[in-house]
């Protein structure tokens, strides 16, 4: 699994909805220095997760729906790549040249199954809030 960029400004995104009742996507971009096409991207897909909601008309924008308490960086990352796999033989279904014929896989596999089940869980032991926290006592 490659961390895209798409991933790393989700986390922009929701880090400045972070304590603000609703921002437009132009008060988003400006603050994380984002495109708006980008954005309109990502909120899409924050919306689709229900991590964000939008609001449509003149007073439009979007707001988080959830906490940065409840969430952490793999929901954020999962929303935006599903297929969060370090390689894609991890894939459910995926077929393997490699694997036995009695269905038993590689030994590489076993040991990126073990790494991959690792990365999840350090993406997983952190809430969001915890980590915008620490950005803001080490700001200067």
């Amino acid at each position: 699994m490659f961390i895209t960029r798409e991933c790393d400004y989700a986390v922009r995104v929701i880090r400045a909805l972070a304590g603000e009742t609703r921002l437009s996507v132009s008060e988003i971009c400006e603050r994380e220095k984002i495109t708006a096409p980008f954005a309109y991207k990502i909120l899409k897909k924050l919306q689709k997760a229900k991590i964000v909601k939008g609001f449509r008309g003149v007073y439009g924008g979007y707001s988080l729906n959830q906490e940065v308490s409840q969430l952490n960086l793999y929901d954020v990352y999962h929303a935006i790549d599903p297929d969060l796999f370090i390689i894609e033989c991890m894939q459910p279904g995926y077929s393997c040249v490699r694997n036995g014929e009695d269905g038993k896989m590689c030994e590489v596999h076993q040991e990126l199954e073990e790494i991959q089940d690792e990365m999840w869980k350090l993406l997983k032991r952190k809430k969001l809030d915890e980590l915008l926290e620490e950005k803001k006592d080490n700001t200067p």
